[in-house]
């Protein structure tokens, strides 16, 4: 079953999340990038106040392939209690040391690798991911004014991409602009969740607030259609 991951700023966004019925709650400021992350403070007060009624997810921000940088960010961001802890891979550089620097990591947290569909990912290198004890990889955009993920990839390499991830034991995700026009052929490709900011805001405008009717219709599409079964 595919799930709904809501990207939020604040408790407010994740209240109106939890209500129109989204899966995961995930946590980025996008006023920062990709990727960027919310305080630490910020953070904490979300999962206080989701209290585990939903999983929380958030991103340690648009750093560098430095392994000193993400490994210090990664144990901030777990601190604060959070279900998974999302680190970007923007380039191949330095992966392999990032991969060993995050490995004793991930054995007491659950690490989500986010590569980039515009930025050329090594998608070739999932096991990489897996060997090193990350929870799952997500396939994001980068620059969303390029286009959503489908600009960059297509069906046939997503597809590819999520059944590596289900035979390497990887949660996957799949995200970058969606649409609610995506959603049938993305559940056809049955990947764990799909995850949205843009079109759950107003204007499609992922630093406006997210709007609770937009979110319902997302929650509705991906509930309407039947994915594949796996």
């Amino acid at each position: 079953m595919t799930r709904l991951l809501a990207s939020v700023t604040d408790c407010p966004e994740a209240e109106t999340a939890i209500a129109a019925g989204a899966d995961i709650i995930d946590l980025k400021d996008p006023s920062r990038g990709a990727l960027g992350a919310l305080p630490l403070d910020a953070i904490r007060s979300i999962v206080q106040q989701v209290a585990g009624r939903r999983p929380v997810s958030a991103t340690i921000g648009d750093l560098p392939s430095d392994p000193g940088l993400m490994t210090d960010a990664i144990r901030a961001t777990a601190a604060t209690r959070v279900d998974y802890v999302k680190v970007g891979f923007f380039t191949t550089e330095n992966l392999g040391d990032c991969q060993r620097a995050i490995a004793p990591l991930s054995r007491g947290r659950s690490v989500v690798a986010v590569l980039f569909a515009d930025l050329s990912p090594p998608l070739e290198d999932l096991a990489g991911f897996a060997g090193a004890g990350f929870a799952g990889v997500m396939l994001d955009t980068a620059d969303k004014s390029r286009g959503g993920l489908t600009a960059h990839a297509s069906l046939g390499d997503l597809r590819a991409f999520v059944d590596q991830a289900r035979a390497l034991g990887l949660l996957c995700g799949l995200a970058g602009a969606l649409r609610i026009d995506d959603i049938p052929a993305l559940l056809g490709l049955a990947p764990d969740y799909l995850g949205f900011r843009g079109a759950l805001c107003r204007s499609d405008q992922r630093q406006e607030r997210v709007d609770p009717l937009r979110l319902l219709a997302v929650r509705r599409a991906i509930d309407r259609v039947p994915a594949r079964a796996a």
